[in-house]
């Protein structure tokens, strides 16, 4: 495959709503442009970038894939991003190196949830945008109604630059907006230039209008040539077009179905013709290291020094850890040696390659604003920076969410034991927004993600992929707790038992804090009553204890300990005692604080039939929620709540059950909020149940 220039390439995160057809369009625009001599079909398992077994059985994206296509001389990267609630925050690093997104939307139901959502991530980093209406091939698919939800959820700037030629199974066409053109397909997306209908005139005519004022307001320049003249010249709308969409001043809109082809050409013209190219861009902002506080830049041209940020990590069964970065500034061949400036490490890049789904390309080179990927690397992994070791910088990392609900897992057997480590290691390099920890307390290892299919995927993947067999206990909530008044108190931890003994004394006054402001230790010792190196151990004592908790062993927050005084022995004081000083002095305020426990509060929002609502409501009520606001969504009601993440866990089957399985959800962390006394002395007698609260024996 032969290297593009910067200008020649188009970098595009495909994003939208589950659902609502990315796969099938991107494997329909690659078939189009013949870049695959196959047309994949979601429903077939054989789309380009489904390609992993799970996401076939399951028909769900469920990670990032890259597919690449050539159109009239320019190289087209799409990045195919999952809808669905549990895999969504994957399209954020997508997002962060695309340089347009399609957002996908479906002509039957109009703007979603997570188009939404996406659309927020979208705004995050300030990514142009195209919409494309899909499935108007369907029955029940309206135009119309779908642009009408786009521009009252999201801005008047969205545009149609196609309007629809026949509806539902007669949607064989498309009217180019901007040049004044109609088209029809045949069967494999060919378009044949036709006569523009007469029918519909006043819509076309009302929308090229609307483009004109788009794109006068875009400008102030044009703006004055608007006002003068009632109108833009030809010539002045064409070319500002590309400026007005790579400013977000501007949405155009696409007519398609990517089951028909009908429409898809059209789209490839349009990406290629208005979607900015990475040198649009300003330059992209980094540091000289990773802790370096002076701000440089890059831009996106050859001629600046080599720098990539890698987004993606693929743990492929075959090939092996495979990066995927894209290129900021300068250029790069095979077998080139770069910096990772994240790690301070180099690395030999080896082969470099376009990703066709699963398949690698090899290229020779690439140049600023490529997607490329290179296979086992040592250190490299996602949001890390590689760069020209004489000109170093490293570019900020993506920060992935907080996970939201927890499992315990535990293998089936002893070689599934020997076997979970490694396998699960290399799924949290291909997934960030995984966690896996243990529990000190319970001694469980916690899988935690954005929700329960989120988890229940990689159980899958660890028994088809790596064959380890693991069971899953039911989630935990990550309960907390925290104090609620002020205490000073004398920690003194005193041993003689021959020789050298041990001896730390502090004196420490806890205090609540805010909500989410974590652990502050603040020193207010004048003078040596403790020496300065040994206080640092008195923090750390209080830490260890604070992870134990004070009422069900769950780690307490929010909260200061102020040190006041102490004293020491010359010969018996060391950094252990001073340690069990500071787990003494926790102990003994937490007699006297009124230590309280916290549960998390989730943001819900269900979007259900109207007829529904009342139900819904009420069954939230139940689970202690507090509803927050209703709005209409197209033909359904959007009800937004926060609700305790312990009273969700089940939530799913509900909703079915009220809805007829016409209903979905989505939540994400909020806030923690204090317990119910009722409901907390139950959590309490749980955790005495599972041994969680322990008497620490003096130290």
């Amino acid at each position: 495959m032969k290297a593009y220039p910067t200008n020649a390439i188009r970098n595009l995160a495909v994003i939208g709503h589950g659902d609502s057809g990315k796969t099938q369009l991107v494997s329909s625009l690659l078939y189009v442009a013949a870049a695959t001599p196959r047309w994949g079909k979601t429903d077939d398992g054989t789309t380009v970038t489904d390609y992993d077994e799970d996401s076939i059985t399951r028909k769900v994206t469920l990670n990032t894939a890259l597919a690449h296509l050539e159109h009239r001389d320019h190289k087209i990267n799409f990045i195919d991003t999952p809808g669905y609630a549990a895999f969504v925050a994957h399209a954020r690093p997508a997002l962060r190196v695309a340089d347009c997104a399609i957002v996908v939307v479906d002509a039957v139901n109009g703007v979603e949830v997570q188009t939404e959502k996406t659309w927020g991530y979208a705004n995050e980093f300030i990514t142009p945008r195209m919409i494309v209406i899909n499935k108007l091939d369907k029955e029940r698919a309206d135009f119309g109604a779908a642009l009408d939800s786009a521009r009252s959820t999201f801005s008047r700037a969205i545009v149609p630059f196609t309007l629809p030629i026949g509806k539902e199974a007669d949607f064989k066409g498309v009217v180019d907006v901007v040049h004044l053109k109609a088209y029809e397909f045949d069967e494999n997306g060919k378009p044949k230039e036709i006569e523009m209908p007469i029918e519909g005139r006043d819509v076309i005519d009302k929308e090229r209008e609307r483009l004109i004022e788009v794109i006068a307001e875009s400008d102030d320049a044009l703006m004055e040539k608007y006002f003068e003249n009632g109108t833009l010249d030809e010539a002045d709308i064409i070319p500002n077009i590309s400026k007005a969409i790579a400013a977000s001043k501007l949405c155009p809109v696409f007519a398609a179905s990517s089951n028909t082809l009908v429409g898809l050409s059209c789209i490839l013209d349009g990406i290629i013709e208005y979607a900015p190219a990475p040198d649009a861009h300003e330059s992209e902002k980094g540091r000289a290291d990773v802790d370096g506080e002076e701000v440089i830049e890059r831009r996106y041209t050859p001629q600046e020094p080599f720098s990539a940020y890698v987004f993606r990590t693929i743990a492929d069964p075959f090939a092996g850890r495979i990066n995927v970065m894209k290129i900021i500034s300068g250029t790069i061949t095979t077998d080139a040696n770069v910096f990772n400036s994240t790690h301070n490490s180099t690395e030999r890049l080896g082969t470099l390659n376009s990703m066709q789904g699963k398949q690698l390309d090899k290229v020779e080179s690439a140049s600023a604003g490529d997607i490329i990927a290179c296979v086992k690397l040592k250190d490299t992994q996602t949001g890390d920076t590689l760069c020209d070791r004489h000109a170093p910088i490293v570019y900020e990392k993506l920060e992935y969410p907080e996970a939201a609900i927890s499992f315990a897992i535990e293998p089936k057997s002893r070689a599934d034991e020997e076997k979970i480590s490694v396998a699960l290691h290399k799924i949290l390099e291909e997934d960030p927004a995984l966690h896996f920890t243990r529990d000190a307390q319970t001694k469980e290892f916690l899988l935690s993600g954005s929700g329960g299919l989120h988890v229940e995927t990689v159980v899958d993947k660890l028994r088809k992929r790596y064959h380890v067999e693991v069971a899953l206990h039911p989630p935990k909530v990550p309960y907390k707790e925290t104090i609620t008044t002020r205490a000073e108190v004398q920690g003194r931890h005193k041993k003689q038992s021959g020789g050298r003994g041990q001896f730390g004394d502090c004196k420490v006054v806890f205090e609540p804090l805010e909500r989410g402001e974590g652990f502050k230790f603040e020193d207010k010792i004048f003078g040596g009553s403790v020496p300065q190196n040994f206080r640092p151990a008195i923090e750390k004592g209080i830490v260890e204890a604070a992870q134990q908790g004070a009422v069900a062993g769950y780690p307490l927050v929010d909260f200061k300990a102020i040190l006041i005084d102490g004293s020491y022995h010359t010969v018996d004081s060391d950094e252990h005692s001073f340690r069990a000083a500071g787990r003494k002095a926790f102990r003994l305020a937490m007699e006297q604080v009124k230590p309280a426990l916290l549960e998390p509060v989730m943001n819900v929002e269900v979007v259900a039939p109207q007829e529904n609502a009342g139900d819904i409501m009420g069954d939230l009520n139940s689970r202690r929620g507090r509803v927050s606001g209703m709005d209409m969504r197209g033909k359904n009601q959007v009800i937004k709540a926060q609700v305790p993440m312990s009273e969700m866990l089940n939530y799913q089957s509900t909703l079915n059950s009220i809805t007829a399985a016409r209903g979905s959800y989505h939540m994400e962390f909020s806030h923690y909020d204090p317990m119910p006394g009722n409901i907390a002395q139950k959590v309490v007698e749980q955790a005495r149940a599972e041994g969680r609260i322990r008497v620490e024996e003096e130290d």
